[in-house]
């Protein structure tokens, strides 16, 4: 039994909005007020001490006046955003758009930015939601859904971190090579990036502003990086602006298109910025404070997501230049790219393979921090988990390099056995995609979970519109890998269990919440009644 929540105090409006943001009901632990301890309700996705305090750079507190613009207050909230945008950035990403540059040239640019512009808006109503109601994702999800589901949902979660942290490491592992010269193998490689959770313990007991200092730095450098490849291979402008403005799609190019907006919504992120925007110190109860922290929070996640936009842009443009239309286009992979890179543009001052493994590197270790930061506040979220952090850090990065030190002996042979695997942690994320949206998608226009900061109608439609997409084009992805590695009954009997169970569990989502799918889906079952009725 959840208590009742305590009686307003005498001074206080119990009928004003402004002072019941999020309204109670029997099935969730009271949410209007983080600080008050509730039996059961897990600890938060920060600690007091270590939040940033917002407030007190003005004079306004009324609850629901938004306090004016203030470029001091946008400085203290940045930083959760530029931490999320590293999920566009991981090595993952830089392979899908190498391959993209290669085979397609300039004519999937235009996806590339509306792939960002998509994954902003998941990313937005992430943020919304950790700041309205003082709570995670994982957290939500737990207290939403029931027992088996709630369980179900952490294991396609786990799974999902898994495969984008094998990417990010063996990402690192390869950037560790390159600038070795070769003398350090994969699988040393792998262990180095593995010490990395002890990194992030470091860097977290000195505070959320160092640990984002940090992230700052690895962006620039990659950033530099690429931005130095870039000036170097001196991409066309006028192809590259054509490539951004007009769309263009060809049956040779479905499979790159299908790659970069499948690269852009990781499941992971989606709860991991959720739970970043709770490292400021945002009163619940106030309307104009969550309004104004929602507001910067917009301002700072587009910012992040147009700069990481820009380093995309560059390793496509760059390898759009050098290799679209050659023999060497189809065989070009993260393994390989460095050494092409270097054959097709010499060495200058900082040969090029250098500068590759730099940016490279950067963006593997950035991302394999995140991503123990984000198992973290999955597993002590879905499984309300009150563990040490330096406990929950072991265990979560124990879970992802256990495999991806098989993985490194394994694959280590060649070249080809790397994209292999590759394509199969695609497809293997890909699947977890919709058990991150549909619950963020339910949960974020839903009344007693958002009070007056639910979304409206349109918002909701665009949204739902964005998650179909973004589903139909992984499930088109699966298809495609199915048709091409499923062989033998033995097998194909297994898939097609497994793809009737995933439909299932899919549909239990949708239909689990009062959300726009299940409305659409009811009111065409009520019009086939009335129709078979007359």
């Amino acid at each position: 039994m959840i208590p009742n929540p305590p009686p307003p105090p005498p001074d206080s409006n119990p009928e004003s909005e402004s002072h019941t943001l999020l309204p109670l009901s029997t099935d969730y632990t009271p949410i209007t007020n983080h600080t008050t301890t509730v039996a059961g309700a897990g600890e938060d996705a920060y600690e007091s001490k270590d939040k940033i305090i917002i407030e007190g750079l003005d004079s306004i507190s009324d609850y629901d006046t938004i306090p004016p613009f203030s470029w001091a207050k946008l400085w203290l909230f940045t930083g959760p955003g530029f931490l999320m945008s590293i999920a566009f950035l991981d090595p993952g990403n830089l392979e899908g758009d190498l391959q993209a540059g290669a085979i397609a040239g300039y004519s999937l640019l235009w996806l590339l930015m509306w792939a960002t512009c998509m994954g902003l808006l998941i990313q937005l109503l992430s943020a919304r939601i950790g700041v309205a109601t003082g709570k995670h994702l994982a957290e939500l999800c737990r207290v939403e859904y029931p027992k088996w589901a709630g369980l179900l949902l952490w294991v396609m979660a786990e799974v999902a971190l898994i495969g984008a942290d094998i990417q990010e490491v063996i990402g690192s592992a390869i950037a560790i090579q390159i600038l070795s010269n070769g003398v350090l193998p994969l699988w040393v490689g792998v262990v180095i990036t593995a010490s990395d959770c002890f990194m992030f313990l470091l860097l977290e007991n000195y505070g959320v502003r160092n640990l984002e200092a940090v992230f700052a730095v690895l962006i620039s450098t990659m950033g530099l990086s690429f931005a130095w490849m870039f000036s170097d291979a001196r991409p066309n402008g006028k192809q590259l602006l054509i490539g951004l403005l007009v769309p263009k799609l060809s049956s040779r190019t479905i499979r790159q298109a299908v790659g970069v907006v499948g690269c852009v919504i990781m499941p992971h992120n989606v709860f991991l910025h959720s739970a970043l925007v709770q490292s400021r110190q945002i009163d619940p109860n106030k309307k104009g404070r969550v309004q104004e922290a929602i507001n910067y929070y917009t301002i700072e996640s587009s910012a992040a997501l147009f700069i990481s936009f820009m380093i995309n842009l560059f390793v496509t443009t760059v390898f759009a230049k050098g290799f679209y239309g050659t023999s060497e286009a189809d065989s070009i992979g993260l393994v390989n790219a460095g050494n092409y890179l270097e054959k097709m543009y010499g060495g200058g001052f900082i040969p090029v393979l250098y500068i590759w493994g730099i940016g490279l590197l950067a963006a593997g270790q950035s991302s394999t921090i995140t991503g123990t930061y984000a198992g973290q506040f999955i597993m002590g979220g879905f499984l309300n988990l009150r563990l040490e952090k330096w406990l929950r850090a072991l265990i979560t990065r124990s879970c992802a390099i256990v495999p991806t030190m098989i993985v490194a002996l394994v694959f280590n042979k060649s070249e080809a056995s790397l994209d292999v695997l590759n394509e199969w942690l695609n497809v293997l994320q890909s699947i977890q995609i919709p058990f991150a949206l549909i619950p963020l998608l339910t949960l974020v226009a839903k009344d007693d979970v958002m009070g007056v900061f639910k979304i409206g109608p349109t918002l909701e439609k665009i949204a739902w519109s964005v998650a179909a997409l973004v589903m139909v084009i992984n499930g088109y992805l699966l298809l495609d890998f199915f048709i091409a590695e499923v062989s033998g009954f033995l097998f194909g009997s297994l898939a097609v269990t497994c793809t009737a169970a995933y439909v299932a569990f899919i549909l239990y989502l949708i239909n689990h919440g009062d959300c726009l799918p299940s409305r659409w889906f009811s009111n065409l079952v009520n019009k086939g009644y009335s129709y078979i009725g007359k």
